[in-house]
């Protein structure tokens, strides 16, 4: 019963469900038709305004190109009216108002562009384009002319005192007139390295923006080379005047070669002071000038100051080329040394201001001359060792003082201890592993070399006990002169103890040789082992001795007093050794057989010396005095 109308139920919602769908397909077939007809009514009204939709977008597009001709017209009438404005500026010149003629000439290339990229304006624009470009050369020739005049106007050479202002004080020209960089080599002279120079002011700063934007509008319009040209022959030329006002001269290896020695240092110790103000003031505010003209314009500004330099270098570096080359000579060992000297100082700057590819060969051309002088030096070094073993000259000193060779040499030794770190540097040039050393070993050199010659000097001397003299005076005087100096610290203590004892040597050798024969009146000696009694020897021998002893020190007296020992102290000694000889032989012997004599005839013909009378004498010993008789 309960299934069946389950089932009854169920069918009946069946029936409405189908209902419902049949309905539903009804309302969409209509829908459908409905937007059948609407679809159809659109396409209608499409087609219907379609011919409007068309005459729409041509009106618009006519007025957008209207606009854009009108936009095209507006800007052509602008470009006439810059350009007119622009020639206005261009024929009135760059005198009254550069920064408007230099915005003019950039107007005057706006206008050139922008016809030339608008080819739809041909006919218009080429007669534009001709008339601008005309306008354009004239405008750039009259800039050409502006640069040149400006620059000229303000390129005047600079007056030496100028200069001198740019120094540091301790390298000014004193009040007497002479150069501070031209004095001889100070050894205590402060160094350099931190001194202060001040680059000086060839162009008004002011100035140089100017001509910095005319040089850039040059550039930008092709003319390089023009512009090389004229800022080259303004700026070279004045720079040749400073260096002509200074007193920088071109010289020849002839030249050089003629001039008297002292005018020849004089110009050496000029070309120095010449050097250091042209590298570190000159050419450094030429530089300075060109990298701020011909900022931004690397190839050409490097190349204009290679060229505006070139000939100014080269002047200064041929008058020490020409010193190098000259024939050597040993007072020229220390000028030699001072050019190396300031060449090696310039070194750093030099490679500074002369650093770029145009200026490769100037750089190279100071590096060769560094390098030539100091070749020259050392040859020159090389040459003294050799001319003072060889020395023979016949200047014969007779009076057995000191040589004017042993002085000479001597000076010259220690002049060269002033230039030690110089001589470091000049080794150094040549791979020498210990310049120390090697300035030990060449003052060693000198020294064997100097005492060679001296030796063979001493032999002109006929006087034996004069050649002894000789020898110890040369040698005491390197002796004391080594230890003064700091030739001491290189040559050693055991090199200044061995040479005093060959002083001493010469000291004692000339004793012996000069006093053994007088000192042999003084002794008696019998034929066996001890001195013979007074009653063993004749009074008319004891006679003999008294007079051969007074003739020989009258003799020794005259001669030796004009000998001379030139120091005080080493004279004092030799005085003292000798009477320390003499006078206790005299004593005994005029003891012993004075009263043989005084009791005779005339006594005083035979004594004719009390041992006070000789003392007295011996002082007046190595004096270097001239007696017209002898003297008691």
């Amino acid at each position: 019963m309960g299934v069946a109308q389950a089932m009854e139920a169920l069918t009946e919602r069946a029936g409405l469900m189908k209902e419902s769908l049949q309905k539903s397909q009804t309302i969409t077939d209509n829908m459908v038709g409905i937007l059948g007809s609407f679809d159809h009514r659109l396409s209608a009204l499409e087609t219907a305004m379609r011919p409007t939709q068309i005459r729409t977008h041509s009106i618009r597009r006519a007025h957008e190109n209207i606009d854009k001709a009108l936009k095209q017209a507006e800007l052509i009438l602008d470009q006439f009216d810059l350009s007119k404005k622009a020639e206005a500026k261009i024929l009135r010149g760059p005198h009254e108002d550069l920064e408007s003629y230099l915005e003019a000439i950039d107007q005057l290339r706006g206008t050139i562009k922008f016809f030339s990229n608008n080819k739809m304006f041909k006919s218009t624009a080429t007669g534009v384009i001709a008339n601008a470009h005309n306008l354009l050369s004239k405008a750039l020739s009259k800039l050409e002319d502006e640069f040149r005049q400006i620059l000229q106007n303000y390129s005047k050479p600079m007056e030496p005192d100028r200069l001198f202002e740019c120094l540091p004080s301790n390298l000014r020209p004193s009040t007497d007139g002479e150069s501070g960089g031209g004095k001889t080599h100070d050894p205590h002279q402060k160094s350099l390295e931190n001194a202060i120079f001040t680059v000086p002011t060839v162009i008004p700063p002011r100035v140089l923006p100017l001509l910095h934007d005319l040089a850039q509008q040059m550039v930008q319009a092709g003319h390089q080379q023009q512009l090389f040209k004229t800022y080259r022959d303004a700026r070279a030329a004045v720079l040749e005047q400073s260096l002509k006002k200074l007193g920088v001269e071109r010289l020849s290896k002839d030249d050089v070669q003629r001039m008297q020695w002292e005018v020849l240092e004089a110009k050496i110790g000029n070309w120095i002071h010449y050097m250091r103000i042209s590298v570190k003031l000159l050419f450094a505010a030429e530089k300075k000038i060109c990298d701020q003209i011909l900022d931004g314009v690397e190839s050409l500004r490097d190349q204009c100051f290679g060229e505006v330099t070139a000939n100014s270098v080269a002047i200064l570096l041929s008058f020490g080329e020409a010193i190098a080359k000259s024939k050597r000579s040993p007072e020229k060992l220390f000028v030699l040394l001072d050019m190396y000297e300031i060449m090696r100082e310039l070194k750093p700057e030099i490679e500074l201001v002369f650093g770029s590819q145009p200026c490769t060969e100037m750089r190279e051309s100071a590096l060769n001359l560094t390098k030539r002088l100091a070749q020259t030096a050392q040859e020159t070094f090389a040459d003294f060792e050799e001319a003072v073993e060889k020395d023979a000259t016949k200047t014969a000193v007779m009076d057995g003082t000191v040589h004017p060779l042993t002085s000479y040499v001597i000076n010259y030794v220690k002049f060269l201890f002033d230039y030690q770190s110089t001589l470091r540097l000049l080794f150094q040039e040549f791979d020498s592993k210990d310049p120390d050393s090697e300035l030990g070993a060449v003052t060693t050199r000198i020294m064997h070399a100097l005492q060679n010659n001296l030796d063979g000097k001493s032999k002109q001397y006929k006087d034996a006990a004069l050649t002894q003299l000789f020898l110890m005076n040369n040698v005491h005087y390197i002796v004391r002169s080594v230890r003064r100096s700091e030739a001491k610290d290189l040559l050693g203590d055991d090199w200044v103890q061995i040479h005093r004892r060959i002083v001493q040597q010469h000291a004692n050798q000339y004793k012996r040789v000069s006093w053994a024969k007088i000192l042999q009146c003084l002794t008696v000696q019998s034929s066996g082992s001890g001195p013979v009694e007074n009653s063993n020897i004749s009074r008319a021998s004891v006679k003999d001795r008294f007079k051969t002893f007074n003739s020989q020190f009258e003799e020794l007296h005259q001669r030796q007093c004009q000998w001379t020992v030139p120091d005080s102290e080493l004279r004092e000694s030799l005085r003292l050794a000798v009477a320390e000889v003499l006078l206790p032989a005299f004593r005994s012997f005029l003891k012993r057989f004075g009263p043989m004599i005084e009791s005779g005839k005339n006594p005083q013909k035979y004594i004719r010396f009390t041992p006070e009378d000789l003392e007295r004498m011996l002082n007046e010993f190595f004096e270097g005095k001239t007696w017209s008789e002898p003297k008691r």
